[in-house]
């Protein structure tokens, strides 16, 4: 069994607000070749944290790639069991999709201290094989927390999607 985790930036860090902005057709589409790559090396789990913006562009991504009959697993490893409660209502048919997958867990049933972040993402590591990040590290955000535990891990391989690989994606058309 092969598990991918997958995060990135949330939509607000890329200034992508609605979601028919048309950055999010080209963002998909490298997605899209991506876990098709990721499928056909084996993998058979996507791993999400819940999180607007990348993830929830590679879970709507991934949604389509079952429908055309790619088999594989997606399961939502939540930090927190009121993880969404305050999102707005177009928000929450989103954290409902990361609720529609075939397996969901909770790390904790609130928040308490920000050990519990540490904590959370530790087992995300701890129960995947790599990850597919979109990020770069020269536009920092709280994103850093996870990529440097995942460093630190050793044998944890890490694919990068990164703004460069979306303007050569870009320049295709």
């Amino acid at each position: 069994m092969t598990a991918v985790l997958i995060s990135g930036y949330k939509s607000f860090e890329l200034g992508i607000f609605a979601d028919s902005d048309p950055k999010l057709a080209i963002i998909k589409r490298a997605i899209r070749k991506d876990l098709i790559h990721f499928l056909d090396e084996g993998t058979d789990w996507f791993i999400f944290m819940g999180n607007l913006g990348f993830e929830y562009w590679a879970l709507e991504v991934a949604k389509d790639l079952k429908e055309e009959g790619y088999e594989f697993s997606m399961a939502t490893l939540f930090p927190f069991e009121n993880h969404g409660s305050n999102w707005n209502e177009a928000n929450q048919e989103k954290l409902q999709a990361f609720k529609n997958v075939d397996f969901i867990k909770f790390s904790y049933p609130h928040y308490d201290n920000p050990s519990q972040f540490t904590n959370h993402n530790r087992f995300a590591i701890s129960n995947t094989d790599e990850a597919y990040l979109f990020y770069d590290e020269e536009l920092e955000t709280n994103l850093k927390y996870l990529l440097e535990l995942m460093k630190n891990e050793a044998n944890y391989p890490i694919t990068y999607l990164t703004f460069d690989r979306l303007n050569e994606i870009a320049q295709e058309e």
